[in-house]
Formats: structure tokens, C-alpha cells, sequence
């Protein structure tokens, strides 16, 4: 199943509070049971400005889907085609 990487430009998100960031959460999940396990979120990260959220779905459509039913942006959603890391460079 392809993974995706979902940019999510929110000011300020870094001074999110723990109940704030709970709260999106929740909802977040909410939606995902509600959508069936096609979709699956692993894990986000907070910047500044914006939230960096990793997916696995069958296609974009449905990553903009949940941001939809959520209210959450999603303003840009790019497809993973792999990954490296430190182990990649080892012969």
C-alpha cells in the first residue's frame, strides 16, 4: 500500500498544547475508524508552522478525504517512493 507524506500548514503549531494536539488527534482517529483500515496514519511531526503527517492509503483521494472530514489542511500530499537512511551509504 503507498505511503504518503501530508504537509498541513497551521501557524503556530508548535504552541499547540498537549490537549489541543490530543484533541486533533482524537479526532483524527475518529475519522480513521470511521473510514475503514484502508487508511492508516503512523506518525507526525510538529514544526513551527506545520505539521508533517506520514499515511498509508490506497491513493491520494483518500488522504483527502480524511483531511476533509477532519477540517484539517492538507496542503500538500506527496506520494513516499522509498526511503533512505545512515545504512543506505553502507556497502
Amino acid at each position: 500500500m503507498p505511503k504518503y507524506i501530508i504537509e498541513r500548514n497551521i501557524p503556530n503549531a508548535s504552541h499547540l498544547s498537549a490537549r489541543e494536539l490530543q484533541s486533533i488527534s482524537q479526532k483524527s482517529c475518529a475519522i480513521l475508524t470511521e473510514m475503514g483500515p484502508q487508511i492508516q496514519w503512523l506518525e507526525s511531526y510538529v514544526t513551527d508552522d506545520k505539521i508533517y503527517c506520514i499515511y498509508i492509503a490506497p491513493n491520494e483521494a483518500t488522504v483527502k478525504e480524511h483531511a476533509e472530514k477532519g477540517g484539517f489542511p492538507a496542503n500538500s500530499i506527496s506520494q513516499i517512493r522509498t526511503s533512505i537512511d545512515p545504512t543506505t551509504a553502507e556497502a
